[in-house]
């Protein structure tokens, strides 16, 4: 998912590449591009859980029950989804995805919860990093940039950041928002 994802001619080369390492047990991080020149798509991430734990003082989120494949998309230049494994999507922050992994450069989130008695969701807008699996959980530390933390847990979305070969994410608005990576801007 990071610097050398996705290797294609065409949408179907895409699709191919993606599948066949996903099937063959590698990380996408290691599917490899056809031309380096070709526009790159910038996939995004989400985790989905029942429940949400927030240890203020620790700095954790922990999904609780986190459902164990990530979904991840693109929206252009290539409209693609998909899901991979939690282990696969852990590679992509480590040294196996490249110099530009998550672990290097943490990745924005916008966390969405349904909690209990409340009317709407409460919406914080965080930054992740250290992500763990403890059992059927998986637990991120954050730091806090926009929101509201939930006061207690629900039914949690997490709309991970975009990550894409180089880590830049082109010209225009960085995944939710707020901050940049790589040549994106605010």
């Amino acid at each position: 998912m990071t610097n050398s994802i996705l290797a294609s001619q065409s949408r179907r080369d895409l699709i191919s590449t993606g599948t066949l390492a996903v099937a063959a047990g590698i990380p996408l991080a290691f599917a490899t591009r056809a031309n380096a020149d070709e526009a790159k798509p910038m996939l995004m991430f989400v985790q989905m859980a029942p429940d949400l734990k927030v240890d203020r003082a620790a700095q954790t989120l922990r999904l609780v029950n986190v459902v164990p494949q990530t979904l991840y998309f693109a929206d252009r230049p290539e409209r693609i989804a998909g899901h991979v494994t939690m282990t696969n999507y852990l590679a992509e922050w480590t040294s196996k995805a490249g110099k530009d992994n998550f672990g290097n450069d943490p990745p924005n989130a916008a966390l969405s919860v349904y909690e209990p008695g409340q009317p709407n969701n409460t919406l914080a807008v965080v930054v992740l990093s250290n992500p763990k699996v403890e059992g059927a959980d998986l637990v991120y530390n954050f730091k806090l940039l926009n929101g509201n933390l939930p006061a207690s847990g629900g039914a949690t979305a997490v709309f991970i950041d975009w990550i894409g070969v180089g880590g830049g994410v082109g010209l225009g608005f960085h995944g939710v928002g707020v901050g940049f990576r790589g040549r994106g801007f605010r």
